[in-house]
This record gives structure tokens, sequence and C-alpha cells, in this order.
């Protein structure tokens, strides 16, 4: 059966983002990433720039953080209000039209459709630190930080909302090192294995 959903997790600075938007362009098929943001919004009655900084987030724990989170009358957190409504959206899409979709935990939210193609794509630290520094204009030192920072955020909401291992590979149909695949070959892989 061809794939029509693509989902596309990744590690920071791997090209992730960059080799979905590539996939999506020589498919013909809407590709959604920070461009969901305004939906998510929408359907959780928060603002986008709040969604934005907070999508990736998992709920607070401990006592301490869990008292003063914020809460709705039903006593959901604003994070799990978040996810609710980011999960919402990707069902939505998904049903809807052929895509692919950038993190925000699609392969586990669309985990039981048969029509997806599961892909992470990670790679070696130096290629993803050299990229880093030239993307964001930073030293290498800053560019280490943002990577750990980065994927810590996307790992620790992944193994919230999933019970799963962010990056284990047993989660995905396919996965990809990009430094040293080179991005051309990734996008070849995925379009290939979605048909």
């Amino acid at each position: 059966m061809a794939k029509r959903i693509i989902t596309i997790s990744r590690e920071f600075g791997s090209g992730g983002r960059f080799i979905g938007e590539k996939v999506a362009k020589k498919l013909g098929i809407a590709y959604y990433d920070k461009n969901i943001i305004n939906d998510i919004a929408e359907k959780s009655g928060l603002s986008p720039e709040y969604v934005q900084k907070n999508a990736e987030l998992s709920p607070k724990k401990g006592l301490f953080a869990y008292a003063f989170a914020g809460r709705d009358i039903t006593g959901k957190s604003v994070e799990h209000m978040v996810y609710e409504a980011q999960r919402k959206v990707i069902l939505e899409l998904a049903d809807k039209e052929s895509c692919v979709i950038i993190g925000r935990n699609a392969d586990y939210i669309l985990k039981d459709r048969d029509d997806v193609l599961n892909v992470f794509i990670y790679g070696d630290m130096p290629e993803k630190t050299k990229r880093i520094m030239g993307l964001y204009n930073v030293e290498e030192k800053e560019a280490v930080k943002m990577m750990a920072d980065t994927d810590k955020r996307r790992m620790t909401n992944y193994n919230f909302y999933t019970d799963q291992k962010w990056g284990k590979t047993s989660n995905y149909t396919l996965c990809l090192n990009s430094s040293q695949l080179g991005y051309d070959r990734c996008e070849a892989i995925i379009i290939e294995c979605a048909k």
C-alpha cells in the first residue's frame, strides 16, 4: 500500500525539516511544520506565540510545579491542552490529504494508520554542529548547547506523551543518517519507500 502520510522526527541540526520540505515538493503533497501552529492555537484557545514556545514541552513534573501549573476548569494543564489540540489537528490533516508532517509526535499520533511512513533523521555531531553554526550564526559551543537543549525538549515531550523512547529505531519505519547519506539520498529513499 502506498503511504499517503510521511512523518519526520529529527535531531536538531540533521536537516530533517529541509529534507521533509523537499520530499513534499517532489511528491506534490502538503507540508506541515510550524504552519499548523495557528490551527493548534485556535483549537486550544491559546495564542500562537504561546503554542510556538510550548508545543514541544512536556507537562511540568513534581508536586510544586504541579500545584502552580496553569489549568482549565477540568484540571488539565495548559501543556496538555496544547498537546490535545495538536493531536486533533494532526488527525484532521491526515484524514484530509496526503502530506509530510514534521515532528509534533505525529508518528505516534498516527500509529494506528496503515498509510503512514514514519521517518527518523539523525546525523553525526560534527556535521550537525557545522550546520547549526552556519544557520544561526553562532560559535561552536553555542551550537552544541542549542542542539542539546532542543533535542532534550523533544525527547522529554515525546517520551512523556507517547510512553515510548524518542529516537528508538523500533518506533519508526525508516531511520536515516543524513550526515552519511546526504540530503538528496535521504529524500530519494523516503520517496521510494512511500511508493
